[in-house]
């Protein structure tokens, strides 16, 4: 999974005297279509049950959780991570290092179930996938991953809309969940992808992105890539950008930068080294570009990996 969070802004912590209870203290603001907690905890406990009755999209704020969720290993939950649960799924929450100087804070978007159903079917409908048995859809298997720039910034946007006084919030906020719900379904076919999952056989993104790890030193262009998915240029761009929210070259470009992370573990590497075997061939270039998408330069990063 590509190592790289944006984060939620946290919102501001609820005054002690106004606490209902120093674990997962409540509070609700309620849409026509959803419904936004905000929870906080500021004492560590153990196995604290959690379930609400629609689709919940959760995202951490402040703190850390572990998380017990359906019959898998339990996992740490920090900010710049998401994790969507289905309609009556309890979890089980542990809060390590909750303290009242140290407390953690956690949105869950329970969004209703015919909404959900009906941005879907909308989508589609308007929408169609590329290929037969192909379509929009959640995937409860992969609930857990970490916020890219457009899912953190969706995710603030529909906060604000939520606890809104407007008159026309929920209006905004029906647009929102359906940018949420394509921003997830975008972010979980990237990271299967990157975990190497199966895909359907007649969905030709499998076979693009997997030409295009195994070929970026070469000059891979558009015309090359349509080829390969039997598409023309335009239609291909199109179907791209809507199956994992970013444009072919941007993905060659993540994936560059994932290869340099890794080549940079490798102490003996020089930089120049690095900027060639990920394909760059300019190295003021890819450092200037490794900094853009990590914040600190290449040798800045192989350093953390140098005792």
């Amino acid at each position: 999974m590509n190592s790289q969070r944006f984060l939620v802004n946290p919102l501001q912590l609820s005054q002690e005297k106004s606490l209902k209870t120093l674990v997962e203290n409540r509070t609700i603001y309620n849409l026509n279509h959803c419904e936004l907690n905000l929870f906080e905890t500021y004492e560590s406990t153990q196995k604290v049950p959690l379930k609400f009755n629609d689709l919940v999209v959760t995202s951490m704020l402040r703190g850390k959780k572990i998380m017990h969720l359906f019959d898998d290993p339990e996992f740490v939950y920090l900010p710049g991570e998401t994790v969507i649960v289905p309609s009556n799924v309890e979890m089980k929450i542990d809060f390590p290092e909750a303290s009242k100087n140290n407390p953690t804070q956690c949105l869950a978007l329970a969004i209703d179930q015919d909404k959900i159903a009906e941005i879907l079917n909308f989508l589609n409908e308007q929408y169609p996938k590329e290929g037969n048995n192909m379509y929009w859809q959640l995937n409860y298997q992969n609930y857990f991953f970490y916020n890219n720039i457009e899912m953190a910034a969706t995710i603030n946007k529909l906060i604000k809309e939520c606890m809104s006084t407007s008159i026309t919030k929920d209006i905004f906020a029906d647009l929102t969940l359906k940018e949420l719900l394509i921003r997830i379904i975008q972010t979980q076919t990237v990271k299967s992808l990157d975990e190497g999952k199966p895909f359907e056989d007649n969905n030709p993104i499998k076979e693009v992105t997997e030409y295009i790890k195994q070929n970026l030193k070469e000059n891979i262009n558009l015309k090359s890539l349509s080829e390969k998915a039997c598409m023309s240029t335009t239609s291909f761009y199109r179907f791209f950008k809507r199956e994992l929210g970013m444009s072919p070259i941007e993905y060659i470009l993540n994936e560059k930068i994932k290869c340099a992370k890794n080549l940079l573990r490798n102490p003996t590497l020089q930089i120049n080294e690095v900027c060639y075997l990920a394909g760059f061939e300019d190295a003021n270039y890819f450092i200037r570009l490794f900094k853009k998408y990590e914040g600190i330069t290449p040798k800045q990063y192989q350093l953390l990996y140098i005792n």
